[in-house]
């Protein structure tokens, strides 16, 4: 069996499991959905490292002492609601910016196996598509109660929750005023710390 070094040995038309993305000896990140590599694009541009780093901050210190946890990319959640979760099944990694995750049994020391219960993405102009529509569609199928698209560029953030196995918005929050979690509903962050540093 050929050992992968690079990605360029990968044949992208081909389908892979978790189990193959295990054996790859790369340091490119990248994600498989629905068996398809996807390529991560290049790192995070300085707005995109303090927004994520705002949320991390704020989250974490609500949840001392508290069940669930939060984690910031690179975090491989494995998703198999349709595939079964073996390694040899599992054909959905990502790496959400952020996710928080509830149920400790999910967590693993690989990553977290199963949906987290609330994600946020942190959109670039290269990830729009693949952040609003692809795991979009991704994390609704998975079962993601909550999903969060923040847009640092206009600091802006829209949420979803999950009804009936689709995502219903509740919320446009782009000015200065409280923004609530429907998954840890006694936390309030503040627009303006979320986007604090980020022009």
């Amino acid at each position: 069996m050929e050992v992968i070094t690079d990605i360029s040995q990968l044949d992208l038309s081909k389908s892979y499991t978790y189990a193959d993305y295990l054996s790859w000896k790369f340091t490119d990140l990248v994600e498989l959905v629905r068996g398809h590599v996807v390529r991560k694009m290049s790192g995070p541009v300085t707005v995109h490292q303090r927004c994520s780093m705002n949320f991390s901050r704020l989250i974490d210190n609500f949840l001392v002492g508290k069940t669930c946890q939060v984690f910031a990319a690179p975090f491989d959640v494995r998703l198999w609601r349709s595939t079964g979760n073996g390694d040899d099944q599992i054909r959905t990694v990502v790496q959400p910016d952020l996710c928080v995750i509830c149920d400790p049994t999910k967590i693993d020391k690989r990553g977290c196996l199963g949906a987290p219960e609330w994600v946020i993405e942190i959109i670039s102009p290269r990830t729009a598509v693949y952040d609003t529509k692809t795991k979009f569609e991704l994390y609704a199928e998975n079962g993601v109660a909550e999903y969060w698209i923040v847009f640092p560029g206009e600091q802006s953030i829209t949420t979803f929750v999950l009804h009936n196995g689709e995502y219903q918005p509740t919320g446009v929050y782009d000015e200065i005023g409280p923004i609530r979690s429907h998954t840890l509903p006694e936390l309030q962050l503040e627009w303006a710390n979320v986007f604090q540093g980020v022009a």
